[in-house]
């Protein structure tokens, strides 16, 4: 176990997690994890992406750059975000292809 799957473990929603951490974990197989803000964070010199349980839907905490620069495709997802997040309901597929592109560009932002 680690700390990402013991606060996973803890919530509901547990499968769509899971597939969210395997996810950013493969396309930022160098970044360690840790709790940030209480929430399972992808860290490489700097916080890259959080990512954390809500009512409605899943958070994926990006920071505001990687919001804007991704704002077409998920506006064509129809997703909604708000200044450094992004919305993805439980109700509909979760968008991997979209994740791993905005960690790998999150990564190619981060201070080295």
């Amino acid at each position: 176990m680690t700390v990402i799957t013991d606060y996973i473990a803890t919530h509901p929603h547990q499968a769509e997690l899971t597939v969210v951490y395997q996810c950013l974990r493969a396309a930022l197989p160098a970044a360690s994890v840790r709790l940030s803000y209480g929430m399972p964070t992808f860290w490489q010199g700097e916080n890259l992406i959080h990512f954390a349980p809500a009512k409605q839907h899943l958070g994926i905490n990006p920071t505001a750059s990687a919001i804007v620069a991704f704002a077409e495709p998920i506006a064509e997802l129809g997703l909604t975000t708000t200044k450094g997040s992004l919305h993805l309901p439980y109700n509909r597929p979760l968008p991997l292809a979209l994740l791993t592109a905005i960690a790998e560009f999150r990564l190619a932002s981060a201070k080295k």
